[in-house]
């Protein structure tokens, strides 16, 4: 197959990329190189295919390269939480408006198969159960909480403790960043594009993807890379709440394995949305002790408060995903974030 990798330099999509390559697939990436994701110049991974630099949302630039295409993975994205409300246009922009003109030229193109990369922030805080009420979803934490070291939501209920429990996929939406909110309205916009055309859409609800290729100093990087960053400095981590809020790590490489199983498998009803995930919940101080014993750095420190939206607990159920896309992923927490201690990141990145 020919397929077009929108954001193949970047992380996750320059290992979709070689991925496909290595499967015997003709691939064709295509990336913007914004300053928040990429030092200067062109990655060293991304000359192993070709590569068009140029934007999702410039429509002419699109038509031409979906020439001969049989399936778009669409990669590209601005990410992390954003750092205030005026990154709205930014993320707006890049995430939905470019998605849309995707679409749009997907369809005259004649290209009905997208794997698009959503992501487990669409979930908002993630799944609880209340020992009286059952399943429930709690609200926003509140800043007093917070800054009194409460961290746990309780049952909206009763107010009495919750415990998280695996997010399916027919979880209710909640959105709680700038972020979140594009990454939903990307798969609504893909899923109504299927229901005109009789496309198919799997939509890959990716959990913390950490790995080789992460970008290094930026504050719209994931934890992952956080760490490394501080560690590489000489720096302990900061850990912040009190380190026991709880996340699926899953492997840039196991997520990229994801795309290749859905350039082939039919999605069911013709859109799909599914987590990407381990299955092996740990503690983001679980994350933190690992890679400070593997890169011999100091040790983490807990430093309490929480970031603007963030959740407490988000675990993914890897059920879905196993069942209709065929996929497990193989990367265990304790190899892989201490082979992440060794392997390369790119280059600093702007942080505006």
């Amino acid at each position: 197959m020919r397929v077009l990798v929108t954001g193949g330099a970047g992380f996750i999509g320059s290992h979709v990329a070689d991925a496909l390559a290595s499967a015997g697939h003709q691939v064709v990436t295509l990336d913007a190189l914004i300053s928040r994701a990429h030092g200067s110049g062109v990655p060293p991974w991304c000359q192993a295919h070709r590569m068009v630099t140029g934007d999702v949302r410039d429509a002419d630039l699109v038509r031409r390269e979906l020439r001969g295409v049989d399936v778009v993975c669409h990669q590209a994205a601005a990410v992390g939480h954003g750092v205030d409300p005026s990154d709205a246009p930014f993320y707006t922009g890049n995430n939905d408006h470019a998605t849309a003109v995707l679409l749009a030229e997907a369809y005259r193109a004649g290209v009905r198969r997208l794997v698009l990369a959503s992501s487990m922030v669409v979930y908002g805080e993630g799944r609880y159960a209340c020992a009286e009420h059952g399943t429930v979803r709690p609200e926003p934490r509140r800043d007093a909480d917070i800054a009194a070291g409460r961290f746990d939501p309780p049952c909206p209920v009763c107010g009495q403790q919750v415990s998280w429990r695996p997010v399916p996929e027919d979880t209710v939406p909640a959105p709680r960043s700038l972020y979140a909110v594009t990454k939903l309205a990307q798969e609504q916009l893909a899923a109504a594009w299927a229901r005109q055309c009789g496309g198919e859409v799997w939509a890959l609800r990716y959990h913390n993807v950490y790995g080789p290729r992460m970008p290094r100093d930026t504050p719209y990087a994931g934890v992952a890379s956080i760490f490394r960053s501080a560690l590489a400095a000489g720096q302990s981590p900061r850990v912040l709440e009190d380190g026991r809020q709880c996340r699926d790590f899953v492997h840039v490489t196991d997520v990229a394995r994801a795309n290749l199983l859905a350039l082939t498998v039919p999605p069911p009803g013709g859109f799909a949305a599914v987590n990407i995930c381990s299955g092996q919940p740990h503690t983001v101080g679980e994350f933190a002790e690992v890679l400070s014993a593997a890169m011999g750095g100091p040790a983490p420190q807990v430093v309490g408060g929480a970031r603007p939206a963030d959740v407490r607990h988000i675990v993914a159920s890897p059920d879905r995903a196993r069942a209709d896309l065929g996929f497990q992923a193989e990367v265990g927490f304790t190899a892989g974030v201490t082979a992440f201690a060794g392997e390369a990141q790119r280059p600093p990145a702007a942080a505006a």
